[in-house]
């Protein structure tokens, strides 16, 4: 269980853990890169899972202490390990499949998260704040996937950027590696809105706030049809989508709610 009104820090201080009114902040606290290492990955993995068996969490909120989101990848933590025998295949392999499977879990987890980006998300940062359900952002952030720069292309934050914002505007992101800035991800639809530095966190908290209103249940039924949905045909789409409705009606938590709305009540969510 995820601590309540209070922080939690890691072994290692990589990420910080507050929960309170059903709300978890997770916060990348290895600046000034907050980089995608090993051990962040594997810290800010468990913690998502965490959330996931948590019935006290409703929504996860995941900010970022210093300047920076995040900067992708620990580039010299990987070059470190051109030195093993295998000229580093077998760590280059481990890291990108931590990496695969943390961002799985933010979309598999049953919960809504938001990203609060007040910084540079560069590079798996940038396919981090891809992978979350929603964002928010700050005029300071600026996003870019600038691996063709250094001779590596960004294939893997490209499958979350692709999935984000039209393939025109992703394929210029990935062949051009230049940053874009918060107006033109909100322009794109890589982040949802666009606040001032100072009302970042209110914006978020706020967000967050209306989110945890809704039945818990709902929310994970529609999460998970949502990204289900998105990857089939129109006819399997709807299909899918059908079933998905009918078991939803049958919830406790629909019948509760329509009743609520015509009687012009506030809903009693039970969850199920």
């Amino acid at each position: 269980m995820a601590a309540s009104s209070a922080d939690v820090v890691t072994k290692e201080a990589l990420v910080r853990e507050h929960l309170e009114e059903g709300i978890l902040r997770l916060t990348l606290a290895n600046p000034p890169a907050n980089a995608l290492s090993i051990a962040l990955m594997t810290e800010l993995k468990a913690a998502i899972e965490r959330a996931g068996r948590d019935p006290e969490v409703r929504v996860v909120i995941l900010r970022h202490d210093g300047k920076v989101f995040s900067a992708g990848h620990d580039l010299k933590e990987m070059q470190a390990r051109r030195s093993d025998p295998d000229g580093g295949r077998a760590f280059f392999a481990q890291t990108m499949e931590l990496c695969a499977s943390l961002m799985l879990a933010i979309v598999k987890l049953p919960k809504p998260v938001i990203a609060a980006i007040d910084g540079i998300a560069t590079a798996a940062g940038c396919q981090l704040v891809a992978s979350c359900d929603l964002a928010v952002a700050t005029a300071h952030a600026t996003f870019a996937t600038p691996g063709v720069n250094i001779g590596l292309f960004c294939s893997t934050p490209m499958v979350a950027l692709s999935r984000n914002i039209p393939r025109k505007q992703a394929m210029e992101m990935l062949l051009t590696g230049e940053k874009m800035d918060a107006e033109q991800a909100l322009s794109y639809g890589l982040v949802n809105r666009v606040v001032e530095r100072e009302a970042l966190h209110d914006a978020v908290l706020q967000l967050a706030r209306i989110v945890v209103a809704k039945s818990p249940l709902t929310l994970k039924i529609g999460k998970e049809a949502f990204y289900r949905q998105a990857e089939m045909s129109l006819e399997d789409a709807y299909r899918y989508t059908v079933q998905v409705m009918v078991e939803n009606m049958m919830a406790q938590d629909a019948e509760e709610g329509i009743g609520a709305f015509i009687e012009k009540r506030d809903p009693k969510w039970s969850g199920r």
